[in-house]
């Protein structure tokens, strides 16, 4: 079932594994794709992008501006992850929650996102995957990482 603004499209059943499928399936998937579109186009969509309608400069201003945070977050996260954690435990402690941290919640984004607005028919509830993480993010980093300023690194060597 997919939701199209306000109207509800039932999906063709069946199995889909072995991508074999009789004459009375190839209709209903040929129906079910062609009602999709149409929907989509009554909805506002257009059937492509058009790319003389694609103002270049502000794209390339945006992708700048995304790059730009993304820096002010990868330059300092080293400085303070090495201040964190003893040489003899840093890799580990370090490895860890940077790969839980960027590949669980940052790799499965687009599938959360996407899992929820299919299941809520929303657009936008996806939005609350991100903001939700980085709610819990806030909170767990306020009350749980300490402050390293006179910390000696070499201490537990």
């Amino acid at each position: 079932m997919i939701k199209i603004g306000e109207k509800t499209v039932e999906a063709p059943t069946g199995n889909v594994v072995n991508l074999k499928f009789d004459e009375a399936s190839v209709k209903a998937i040929a129906a079910f794709k062609k009602e999709v579109a149409d929907d989509l186009k009554l909805a506002g969509y257009p059937a492509k992008a058009d790319p003389a309608k694609t103002n270049k400069v502000l794209t390339v201003g945006l992708l700048f501006w995304l790059v730009l945070l993304v820096t002010m977050v990868y330059g300092p996260i080293a400085a303070m992850l090495v201040e964190m954690f003893p040489t003899r435990i840093r890799y580990t402690s370090m490895s860890l929650p940077y790969h839980i941290g960027n590949g669980w919640f940052g790799g499965l984004l687009p599938t959360m996102a996407f899992a929820i607005v299919a299941q809520t028919g929303n657009m936008y509830n996806g939005l609350w995957y991100p903001i939700i993480i980085a709610g819990m993010t806030l909170v767990i980093g306020t009350l749980f990482i300490r402050e390293t300023k006179d910390v000696d690194i070499y201490a537990n060597d």
